[in-house]
């Protein structure tokens, strides 16, 4: 290739890392400080970080607790951290949504409560419903992630078997004002999906969650299963009084991450083409589409002629069939390489933004046009490895692991592929 497309991917990857830190983020959409108290929470990968640009930039007192994964937390004075698991939640994650719920009983229309919400909160703020227990939780969600379900599906299961979900949190918090600051990673930028949406109105509804259930086999215990049948769990709908002094304000999204991205590509004369920051589907499945993608614009310089950058965002999702390591990117660009077969015009690199992809160690990784042939000659097998899940074992081999640490944000899955004329 005619540029070091290694190091240009990661600084796009990078740009699009930078453009959403709540440092620069959160400071402009701070609301008015109310006459009676402060009180701040919140959950989420990207929380810690929030409550420290809270804390720096909040002219009065405060107090407050966030939960944010393990390894994701920022120094606070005013504000507690408490980490927890994602993407399978625990015991403290448990223990500090309860603690949340009880910091905001008895309080006023005076008060005003700052909720900070970021991809990652449905799993860190782990309240059964009454009659479900954590271990009831755990075992959920390890199914909903094994399969294939969308991020969409999944919360609208949670939603319904939590009791600080879908709204719940709104109505523990009325009649204070409530003000959310929300970090979206999902497609779409649905406040309702976004940590399984706890101060918003949610539009669906029992029936549906059954639904998802019934469409990806999963079996639940029947106790589980009357929870879902009954009236009393459904979530908070739109118009409910809870909701009355309510603001919801979407801070950053994965569009910004892809334009900040684009900037840095067309300073470097590389043209940049935005595929969208919604895409969804099988990450195999969505690595063979950009190879057809990237194949078009070599052969009939479409929909860019090379150089050029196909960006894009969106959470894929991963049906596990084998036993290997890897998350949604890894598949996602294995899959993309053995589409491609090496050819000597296209690289790529993709990665999750909170820096961890799935539950390994890396944000993502890179391919480029040697990766197959450098992988044969290790005797690493790249279909064999996808067939098994394990894109993480490819690419280590290879030492093409991008591996950022948690970046305390999350706008979720970048992607860049950069093609090459001829």
């Amino acid at each position: 290739m005619r540029r070091d497309a290694k190091q240009f991917l990661t600084r796009l990857f990078q740009a699009a890392i930078d453009a959403a830190r709540p440092a620069l983020c959160v400071p402009p959409h701070l609301p008015a400080p109310p006459k009676g108290r402060t009180i701040v929470i919140g959950a989420g990968k990207a929380a810690a970080s929030m409550a420290a640009a809270v804390e720096a930039h909040w002219p009065g007192p405060l107090k407050g607790l966030v939960v944010t994964r393990y390894g994701h937390g920022a120094p606070t004075t005013r504000i507690e951290v408490v980490e927890a698991a994602h993407p399978v939640p625990d015991e403290a994650g448990m223990r500090a949504a309860t603690r949340i719920l009880d910091l905001v009983k008895g309080l006023t229309a005076d008060d005003l409560v700052i909720c900070l919400v970021s991809g990652g909160g449905s799993a860190l703020l782990a309240a059964p419903a009454p009659g479900l227990t954590l271990v009831d939780k755990q075992a959920l969600n390890r199914a909903l992630l094994r399969s294939g379900a969308d991020i969409t599906e999944m919360n609208c299961v949670r939603k319904h078997l939590s009791a600080i979900k879908g709204g719940r949190l709104a109505r523990a918090i009325a009649p204070a004002r409530l003000v959310t600051l929300i970090i979206s990673d999902v497609p779409g930028d649905d406040p309702a999906v976004i940590a399984s949406g706890p101060t918003v109105p949610d539009s669906t509804t029992l029936a549906d969650a059954r639904m998802v259930l019934a469409k990806y086999g999963i079996a639940v215990p029947p106790h589980v299963q009357s929870v879902l049948e009954d009236p009393a769990s459904e979530t908070p709908k739109a118009g409910e009084p809870c909701f009355a002094g309510t603001e919801v304000r979407v801070i950053s999204r994965p569009q910004d991450a892809l334009l900040a991205a684009a900037d840095v590509a067309r300073a470097a004369g590389v043209t940049p083409v935005l595929l969208g920051d919604a895409i969804e589907g099988e990450s195999r499945e969505v690595g063979r589409v950009m190879a057809g993608i990237a194949r078009s614009c070599v052969a009939h310089s479409h929909p860019a002629p090379g150089p050029c950058v196909l960006l894009s965002g969106g959470e894929t999702s991963v049906t596990v069939r084998g036993q290997g390591r890897g998350g949604r990117n890894a598949e996602f660009l294995l899959a993309l390489a053995v589409a491609l077969n090496g050819d000597p015009r296209v690289a790529a690199l993709a990665g999750d933004t909170d820096g961890i992809d799935g539950s390994e160690d890396n944000a993502g990784a890179f391919v480029g046009p040697e990766s197959l042939g450098r992988a044969a000659a290790l005797g690493v097998h790249a279909k064999a490895l996808l067939a098994d899940n394990d894109g993480y074992t490819f690419f280590a081999a290879l030492d093409d692991l991008v591996m950022t640490g948690p970046t305390l944000t999350n706008v979720n899955d970048f992607r860049a592929i950069l093609v090459e004329p001829d």
